[in-house]
């Protein structure tokens, strides 16, 4: 499989391993103060990573909308990466010189380690959407492929930007980007299909219910490539006999070697054609001066065959998302830009993307339940569009907006108030949590931050050593029991803790084995492999996640 390579590559590609883990700071709850809806304030990177505990393998669907990197953009990530090459071009603005490769590795720099932190907090079936244009689209297209694998494409589909075609260029108008869509698990990914329209077929008979409409395609004959005498024969209907052309003397005349290759024969078999007349397939109508014979083609029904038998095929009567789906000024920046005009009474963004555009991506594959996460989240978008999906549906979806602009609060939070009033939701229990990035977990020398409570430093070291989330976390040692196996920290801010055996008096946990952190242990080292302890200091055994 084809990889791209670029400048520090080999610096980058696990720095989402060292990226520090920080607390969420909840600054305030609007509405419901238990709801699940977040909005967080802070560089993405560090937000995706302090999602982890909580969230790892449980996001059905990612939107994100990452800068384009067109040269015109002046936007900075501070990854903090130990290394002068790293540090040097991430520290500067994008270059706007189109020559100038160097932002292209930057940018590649930035989103690297994002993507991994989202393949991390994807669901088994979540769905990832990437909105982006021409300046970024094979190196997305790379990485992405190194990251989920190429075979987990779900598609690079166009989406109109500008319906009207008023950009000014020299050669082409630059009028549409793309969404491309990646699945964590292809083989599990199956879209919410929309109900169809079947005015294209108008005729109804007693099967409508069954398999739907059905309009009458061209007549049963046309022209072969190659004449087969096997299909050219007679169908009797009542009094009237039918040949392929309508004509007896030339039916006749092709069976005596008078014939072309290219000449006259039914579309169908003659056994094929009797169980089609037997089941409705098959229709005699007045054609121009004589009967003439239709195949009806059916809205989700056909004939199939099988070890040599016919039989019916319904399926089930929905539409696939198509590929073209999103060329519709309905989904186009400038309907974005009426959409945040209506909602501020002006545009504070050149792009934006519309609402629809995300409530149709994220109601192909979440359910009433899902989590949506969206990383630039920008203006909101995201949290409109799952708000207006859950008021459409019923639904509870989840949303999780990160945007590290000072904006945050006053267009993106804001956003989501404005939706939240204008829906009358505050009063079916919805609302939202305002986050900031807090302090870091460890401190640079690798100790354990003093001014971290209890409660997180366990949701911490749980995840580090199960990858789930803790279920309770009261003020006890426990940590929680995981493929039973107890975990326990022993741990006092003011003074070191011993693993001992009067400290062993409060584990009181029956399980198989058990991991307990401790700052020093005077228990034998046979008495531990007995009774199944596995001893950890504080703070060093802590792993990275």
């Amino acid at each position: 499989m084809p990889t791209l390579n670029w400048i520090a590559k080999d610096k980058i590609i696990n720095h989402h391993n060292d990226v520090p883990f920080k607390l969420l700071d909840k600054k305030y709850a609007y509405g419901n103060e238990e709801s699940e809806n977040m909005i967080v304030y802070g560089d993405n990177l560090y937000a995706l990573k302090s999602l982890l505990p909580k969230y790892e393998e449980r996001i059905d669907c990612v939107y994100i909308d990452p800068p384009y990197n067109t040269g015109e953009e002046k936007w900075v990530y501070n990854d903090n990466v130990n290394d002068p090459r790293i540090k040097k071009w991430l520290g500067q603005v994008v270059g706007k010189d189109g020559e100038d490769l160097s932002r292209h590795d930057k940018w590649l720099c930035m989103m690297y380690p994002r993507l991994k932190i989202i393949y991390k907090l994807m669901s088994p079936k979540g769905v990832i959407f990437i909105s982006i244009d021409d300046n970024e689209l094979t190196n997305l297209k790379l990485i992405m492929d190194e990251i989920f694998g190429a075979h987990s494409c779900l598609g690079i589909l166009p989406r109109v930007t500008k319906k009207s075609g008023k950009d000014h260029s020299d050669t082409f108008a630059k009028n549409h980007d793309y969404v491309v869509a990646y699945g964590k698990t292809k083989n599990l990914i199956s879209f919410n299909n929309d109900e169809v329209d079947d005015s294209d077929y108008p005729l109804r008979d007693e099967y409508y219910e069954e398999r739907g409409g059905y309009k009458l395609n061209q007549t049963l004959d046309y022209d072969s490539l190659w004449y087969n005498p096997a299909m050219d024969f007679e169908i009797k209907i009542g009094e009237e006999s039918f040949y392929p052309g309508g004509d007896y003397d030339k039916h006749v005349a092709r069976h005596e070697g008078n014939h072309t290759p290219k000449d006259w024969v039914w579309r169908w078999s003659l056994d094929k054609f009797e169980f089609g007349l037997a089941n409705g397939f098959v229709v005699v109508k007045q054609g121009k001066g004589r009967p003439r014979i239709y195949t009806k083609t059916y809205f989700k029904a056909s004939i199939g065959k099988k070890d040599g038998n016919y039989f019916i095929e319904y399926d089930e009567r929905t539409s696939n998302a198509s590929s073209l789906e999103f060329v519709d000024n309905v989904y186009s920046n400038d309907n974005g830009k009426k959409e945040m005009t209506k909602l501020f009474g002006s545009a504070p963004f050149d792009f934006p993307k519309p609402s629809s555009l995300i409530k149709k991506l994220v109601s192909l594959c979440t359910d009433q339940n899902s989590i949506v996460l969206d990383a630039f989240a920008g203006s909101g978008t995201t949290g409109q569009a799952v708000l207006e999906l859950n008021a459409e549906d019923n639904g509870n979806r989840t949303f999780i907006e990160i945007e590290m602009m000072d904006y945050a609060e006053t267009i993106t939070a804001e956003r989501a108030r404005i939706v939240i009033n204008n829906l009358n939701l505050l009063n079916n229990s919805q609302g939202f949590n305002f986050y900031e990035l807090g302090e870091s977990i460890l401190l640079e020398d690798g100790n354990l931050n003093p001014n971290i409570e209890l409660a997180d430093i366990k949701q911490f070291i749980y995840y580090t050593e199960t990858h789930k989330n803790m279920e309770s976390n009261d003020n006890g040692m426990l940590m929680g029991v995981c493929s039973n196996v107890a975990y326990y920290i022993l741990y006092k801010k003011d003074c070191p803790t011993c693993l001992n055996m009067h400290s062993l008096n409060e584990i009181d946990t029956k399980a198989d084995s058990y991991v307990i952190y401790a700052d020093s242990c005077t228990l034998s080292k046979s008495f531990m492999e007995k009774n199944h302890i596995v001893f950890k200091k504080i703070p060093r055994d802590i792993q990275k996640i």
